[in-house]
């Protein structure tokens, strides 16, 4: 692997000689160049944050994966590591494929999935996919040691594993497809390497629920067990649904050795255009955290032609509502990236528009719903994109604006109850992610203003809306 690994980093470097910035983003992870997608081995061992990631250094498509990685001792300070994962023995010639990281008695152990296509490149038809297992005894340099999982007799499409331990045991959850529905299966283990099959955690029990689950995750929050997945195949129903595929959780209780006794239906995550593959895991303190793969299949990307494609999310942090909905909002060590404060004094307009002074790239607006009455109000973000409620539907809408019709449109959420609507939005350069009334909805977008700007707007059109004081913040580069 030792030869595979250094060509792809000569592969990276020479792309990142090429790399255009333009929408290349200050405080987002991305890879140097080429393409990312999935975030995969999220962990903290021994004080230090690793993230790792699908990642193809050839160029700016997804190809053959393997697996980036960057670190970090604080969550909002990060370095390009070397890239940890290449593919090309017989269980992984094809790719990499995601998995988790864990720390075994101190040793960073990776598990993730070996790909090989059966028939032609690309036909998902006839693969063959397998769990592997690699460890690193310095954190940057690992060792593949094979195949410590099969998939079972009549199972193709089985990737995608998350361990944890719990008890005495290593338990691992993997997303399948059987008979065409998609399900999560859980496996246990008593040292990474020797599996047994527990059983069917849950599972599609018709096409409507999808006939493959992604990336599934299964962690406790609260009086709760999660069980996180991107179901693949969920038809559009009015606002919900709306992107090539989904992602979001389940709501329950487990106990090892139980069934998974599910007390909430599937909740879409995130609401936005650009939000896939999340996978979580536990910060230094205990708290439960999340990054996901800000693209979507299938949908234009223009950095492409800037020599990289893609990028994960903030890093987020999950609660349990009271209510029992999960809650997301931004890891509060972000906070270490803001520079330069911008303080906005209270104003009521009528049907115009203001602009906000400076560079603005986090923002904690509060809007008065019950003293408005305008038909839309909120903010725009250059000509790329605008925020707004809209009072007729009831509903908070992000709107993006492109050249590229695959790159227009809308998603929404219903208004929270109450008086005001507390939004915290954080605008980078190719990016919108917006965090409701702390954390009850979220939405996260690409965008990209073909000229660049991104100065921020207030604006209220048929009627009048009041905008509490707000302030903002320019964010300082993640990269050490």
């Amino acid at each position: 692997m030792k030869n595979a690994l250094a060509q792809a980093d000569h592969a990276v470097e020479a792309l990142r000689a090429q790399r255009q910035d333009l929408y290349y983003p200050r405080f987002h992870l991305a890879p140097a160049a080429g393409w990312i997608n999935d975030p995969n081995g999220l962990v903290c061992i021994n004080g230090v944050y690793h993230a790792f990631y699908q990642h193809h250094p050839y160029d700016q498509n997804w190809g053959p994966m393997h697996w980036g990685h960057a670190t970090s001792r604080d969550l909002a300070h990060w370095q390009h590591q070397p890239i940890a994962l290449a593919p090309g023995d017989d269980y992984d010639k094809d790719g990499c494929f995601s998995g988790c990281a864990v720390d075994d008695n101190g040793v960073l152990t990776l598990l993730y999935t070996g790909h090989v296509w059966l028939g032609k490149a690309g036909d998902d038809d006839q693969v063959r996919e397998v769990q592997c297992l690699a460890t690193s005894e310095d954190g940057i340099h690992f060792v593949k040691h094979g195949p410590v999982l099969l998939p079972p007799e009549g199972i193709q499409h089985f990737r995608d594993p998350k361990v944890w331990r719990a008890g005495d045991c290593w338990w691992m959850v993997v997303g399948a497809k059987e008979n065409g529905l998609g399900q999560a299966r859980l496996y246990r283990s008593s040292d990474l390497r020797d599996w047994q099959f527990d059983r069917v955690l849950s599972g599609a029990q018709t096409l409507s629920q999808g006939f493959m689950w992604e990336c599934p995750d299964f962690f406790p929050l609260g009086e709760k067990q999660v069980l996180l997945f991107s179901p693949q195949g969920l038809a559009a129903q009015g606002y919900r649904n709306r992107n090539r595929f989904q992602s979001g959780y389940l709501l329950g209780h487990w106990q090892p050795g139980e069934d998974y006794g599910i007390t909430q239906p599937f909740c879409e995550l995130d609401s936005g255009h650009d939000f896939y593959a999340p996978q979580s895991f536990a910060a230094a303190d205990g708290r439960r955290m999340l990054f996901a793969w800000m693209d979507m299949w299938e949908s234009p990307m223009p950095s492409k032609a800037h020599g990289w494609a893609g990028a994960l999310t903030l890093p987020r942090e999950l609660t349990l509502a009271t209510d029992g909905n999960v809650l997301m909002n931004p890891a509060r060590e972000l906070t270490a990236l803001r520079g330069q404060q911008h303080s906005f004094a209270a104003v009521t307009l009528s049907n115009q528009r203001q602009a906000l002074d400076g560079e603005v790239q986090e923002l904690a607006l509060t809007l008065n719903l019950a003293n408005s009455n305008a038909e839309r109000y909120g903010i725009t973000i250059g000509k790329a994109a605008r925020l707004y409620v809209d009072n007729q539907a009831h509903r908070l809408v992000l709107e993006r604006f492109s050249e590229e019709p695959g790159l227009c449109g809308c998603r929404s959420v219903p208004l929270p109850e109450g008086d005001e609507l507390s939004l915290r939005v954080f605008i980078d350069r190719s990016s919108l992610e917006v965090f409701v009334n702390q954390g009850v909805a979220c939405l996260t977008s690409r965008i990209y203003p073909a000229d660049g700007q991104r100065g921020v707007s207030l604006f209220a059109e048929g009627g009048q809306a009041q905008f509490a004081a707000s302030q903002g913040w320019e964010l300082e580069s993640i990269w050490d």
